[in-house]
């Protein structure tokens, strides 16, 4: 069965690569960026054609997320999958060194983002009868903190307790009404983006780099296992779907000295590289 997944944030990084992975196994795929001219390049690289569609949009504006659900259901007909990925993150200060607009400007993203996304899918997913909402996890999601990711720690953080909550009201929900829409969780890792490197000077990636080299791994290894996961279906709603688990973790530490790898570039990315892929 041809599958419509959705992805916000689907311009760059892994929501370019889940997008190519969807494709890449007969889904139709319809995403969004915050600008016209970033959704017609990401739509160049996957190749164009019939099965994706890209829409600018904004996902702190919940009319301009109906506005994707809209464009994907007109192309392709009802949606199967909505997956709130996009994401952004702040500049490696304190927090008390963090501007208003910086920190408001990642919390809108990365937690109304998801709260508009996941309500635009959840409602119209109940009108369906059936339907995934997968909200993407990361750094903070579990709890752990790390100086200078404050903000983006606390956003995640929040997105796993909202896929939770939104999960239990879909539970109560089947009371009244039979339907099988599940809201889940995707944790993608430590993923080679922008990113990961966001606002590193060169002296700190330096000294990042040998850890992140060994738990880090690239786009086009990570989305095409998320998205057999997703297409798999068997993820019980409130369900989390991750690719790097603790023991994975730790496996990795333990091998380091045996295994050599080379994910993340020896150079900090050049600031024309390095800019948006979030």
């Amino acid at each position: 069965m041809t599958r419509t997944v959705v992805i916000t944030g689907g311009t760059r990084g892994i929501g370019h690569g889940l997008a190519r992975a969807f494709l890449d196994r007969g889904c139709k795929v319809a995403f969004c960026g915050r600008d016209a001219a970033g959704v017609e390049a990401a739509l160049k690289s996957l190749g164009g054609g019939a099965h994706a569609v890209g829409h600018p949009a904004d996902v702190t504006d919940r009319d301009q997320v109906a506005g994707l659900w809209t464009a994907a259901e007109e192309a392709f007909g009802p949606v199967d999958v909505w997956i709130n990925n996009a994401g952004a993150t702040t500049a490696r200060k304190p927090l008390w060194e963090l501007g208003p607009q910086e920190a408001d400007a990642v919390e809108a993203v990365n937690l109304r983002g998801v709260v508009n996304g996941s309500a635009v899918a959840a409602e119209r997913f109940l009108r369906q009868g059936r339907g995934r909402v997968w909200n993407m996890e990361g750094f903070g999601s579990d709890g752990r903190t790390m100086p200078g990711l404050s903000v983006y720690g606390a956003s995640k953080r929040a997105v796993t307790y909202l896929t939770g909550a939104l999960a239990a009201d879909l539970k109560r929900e089947r009371e009244a009404r039979a339907h099988d829409v599940r809201a889940l969780l995707l944790s993608p890792g430590i993923v080679a983006t922008d990113l990961l490197w966001h606002d590193y000077t060169p002296q700190e990636y330096a000294k990042a780099r040998p850890v992140l080299n060994i738990l880090a791994d690239r786009v086009e290894t990570v989305a095409p296992w998320l998205a057999d996961r997703v297409l798999d279906d068997r993820t019980a709603s409130g369900g989390r779907v991750a690719w790097l688990t603790r023991r994975k973790a730790a496996g990795r530490f333990a091998t380091a000295a045996l295994r050599k790898r080379s994910v993340l570039p020896e150079q900090l990315p050049s600031a024309a590289d390095r800019e948006g892929a979030l």
